[in-house]
């Protein structure tokens, strides 16, 4: 997947956001949070990249996403999802701001720059994955047609 199109600026995000907020380097294959956790915030990638895999019941894992700087992961939290339904790991040392999910409700309540920057952000991304998904599903299989 591509980097996001719509950037923050990160030190405006820190200044804004009341508390709640972490910075942390991780290292190369280091988890930035597991499938089956409490889902309680949300992850800004500042530098590097993070990879997004489920593993299903009978230990098959599948990728479901790559995000790069500029994007956040693990938003759902902020629509009641109670635990991670993903794994997120960094696939090279980055630098990721972690912002409490309380803290993220009050910047989005309290800045409608961001709010509008921060949904601008999640539809682009949605378009993002329709479109891989419609690639893979009629691109990469013939397998789907009975001709």
């Amino acid at each position: 997947m591509e980097s996001n199109p719509f950037p923050f600026d990160s030190e405006t995000l820190l200044s804004k956001a009341n508390g709640g907020r972490t910075i942390a380097t991780y290292r190369r294959n280091q988890i930035v949070f597991s499938q089956g956790e409490p889902a309680d915030a949300v992850f800004y990638i500042q530098q590097g990249q993070v990879k997004l895999t489920v593993l299903s019941e009978r230990g098959k894992e599948a990728v479901v996403a790559i995000f790069g700087i500029g994007d956040f992961c693990g938003e759902g939290c902020l629509a009641g999802q109670p635990l991670r339904m993903a794994t997120a790991k960094a696939i090279e040392e980055s630098k990721i701001m972690r912002l409490e999910k309380a803290a993220m409700i009050s910047l989005l309540h309290n800045e409608p720059e961001f709010s509008e920057r921060f949904m601008s952000h999640l539809l682009a991304r949605n378009i993002r994955v329709e479109a891989d998904l419609v690639d893979q599903l009629f691109n990469s299989s013939a397998d789907f047609s009975p001709n």
